[in-house]
C-alpha cells in the first residue's frame, strides 16, 4: 500500500525560488510506485495551497498563478487529523511530510514546530535543532564550545545598531576584507564582502535587510570550500568531501543560481587523510547540534590546509546543481533512492 507524503514548498523566504525548484525536482524523482505525493505550496506572501499542475510551472515560479490547480489547504496542527485539511474541511491523511523550504520560516524550526504539534512524521532536524542551526551565530557558539574551529566573528543586533560603533568593533576584532552575513539566512543571501570601512558599513545596510542580527567575520585568504553531506539519524554517517571553487569572488546567491559559473569536485581535491578528518568533523558538529535526517556541513580550508567551520544546513538544496544530492550520490544513492532513504528514516525517527 502506498504511503502519502506531503511536499511542502515555496514560503515566506528569500530563498522562495530555490525551494520552488528544488521541490520540483524531488517531486518528478520521488517513486511514484511508493508514495502518493501531494504538493502543498506555500505562495511568498504566505497563502497555502494544494497544487495539483505540473512541475515545470514551479520551476518557473508560476504555480500560484494556475487558479485551476490551486485548492486552499494547510497542514493541521490537529494530531487527531494527521494530515491535510481542506477548506471544505475534508481532511486528507499524510503519513509523511517532506518540507523542501530552504530558510526563514521553514527551515528555522517554525515548520517543524507545526509539523511536530501535527504529529505527522517529517523529513529532517526537530525544531530545536532546526531554530539552533538556521543562526549562524547561535551555531557558532554551541561548536566553539566543544572545539569545532571557526574563523574570528563579531555579531550586532538591530536594536540600538550604532554603525560607528560597530565598524570600531570590527577593527580591533577582525582583519579586512571581511564578510558581513545576516545570521538567519540561507542560499548566501545577504552576504557581501568588505574590503574597507564604506564596504563594510554598506554590509551592514543589505544584511540588516534580511535578518535582525548580523554576523562579521575575517576573511580566509585564498579559502576553498569544502562541504559534506549528513545522512540518518542515530547513526548518521558522512558522504566523501566536496569542493566548491565559486569562479567569482566569493560563493554568493548569484554565482550559486544565476550566473553558474562555479565548477564542482567529487571528490574534492585534498589528500585521503584531510578527508577523513573534515569527515569526523561533520560527524562531531551534526551530534552537537542535534541533528536528524540529514543536513550539509560547510567548511573553510586555507592556504595551509587549517580547517575552519563556515555554517551547516538543515534542508540544503534539492536542485540539479545541488552539492548534496552530488554527494549522497557518490555514496550509491541515486536520487530516488535517498528521497525514499530520507522518509524512511523520517517514519523511523517517530517510532
Amino acid at each position: 500500500m502506498k504511503k502519502t507524503v506531503a511536499l511542502l514548498f515555496g514560503g515566506v523566504s528569500s530563498e522562495y525560488a530555490v525551494s520552488c525548484v528544488s521541490a520540483a525536482c524531488v517531486a518528478d524523482n520521488i517513486n511514484k510506485e511508493v508514495y502518493d505525493v501531494r504538493l502543498l505550496g506555500i505562495t511568498q506572501d504566505g497563502k497555502w495551497y494544494l497544487y495539483t499542475g505540473d512541475t515545470d510551472s514551479m520551476r518557473n515560479h508560476i504555480w500560484d498563478t494556475k487558479a485551476d490547480c490551486l485548492i486552499p489547504a494547510v497542514i493541521s496542527p490537529s494530531s487527531t487529523h494527521h494530515g491535510i485539511l481542506l477548506e471544505d474541511g475534508t481532511v486528507i491523511y499524510v503519513d509523511a511530510v517532506f518540507p523542501v523550504l530552504h530558510g526563514k520560516n521553514g527551515e528555522d524550526g517554525t515548520m517543524q514546530g507545526l509539523l511536530a504539534l501535527s504529529g505527522i512524521p517529517y523529513v529532517g532536524c526537530n525544531t530545536y535543532s532546526s531554530a539552533v542551526c538556521m543562526d549562524k551565530v547561535t551555531t557558532k557558539i554551541l561548536c566553539e564550545k566543544v572545539g569545532i574551529p571557526v574563523v574570528p566573528y563579531v555579531f550586532f543586533r538591530k536594536n540600538g545598531f550604532c554603525p560607528e560603533d560597530a565598524v570600531k568593533e570590527c577593527e580591533e576584532n577582525l582583519s579586512y576584507p571581511m564578510f558581513v552575513k545576516p545570521a538567519n539566512a540561507g542560499s548566501s543571501v545577504g552576504i557581501t564582502k568588505a574590503n574597507n570601512r564604506e564596504e563594510l558599513v554598506k554590509g551592514f545596510e543589505i544584511a540588516f535587510q534580511n535578518d535582525y542580527k548580523v554576523l562579521v567575520e575575517t576573511g580566509v585568504k585564498n579559502a576553498r570550500e569544502i562541504e559534506v553531506a549528513m545522512l540518518g539519524n542515530k547513526n548518521a554517517c558522512a558522504s566523501v568531501c566536496g569542493e566548491i571553487a565559486p569562479g567569482a569572488d566569493f560563493y554568493d546567491y548569484e554565482t550559486k543560481y544565476v550566473a553558474d559559473t562555479a565548477s564542482y569536485y567529487v571528490p574534492a581535491r585534498i589528500s585521503d587523510v584531510l578527508s577523513e578528518n573534515i569527515r569526523a568533523c561533520a560527524e562531531k558538529i551534526y551530534r552537537t547540534l542535534d541533528c536528524a535526517g540529514l543536513s550539509r556541513v560547510d567548511f573553510f580550508l586555507d592556504e595551509k590546509d587549517v580547517l575552519y567551520f563556515n555554517e551547516i544546513n538543515t534542508i540544503p538544496g534539492f536542485t540539479p546543481i545541488s552539492m548534496y544530492p552530488g554527494l549522497m550520490g557518490k555514496c550509491g544513492y541515486s536520487y530516488s533512492a535517498l528521497i525514499e532513504k530520507l522518509i524512511e528514516n523520517a517514519c523511523e525517527e517517530k517510532l
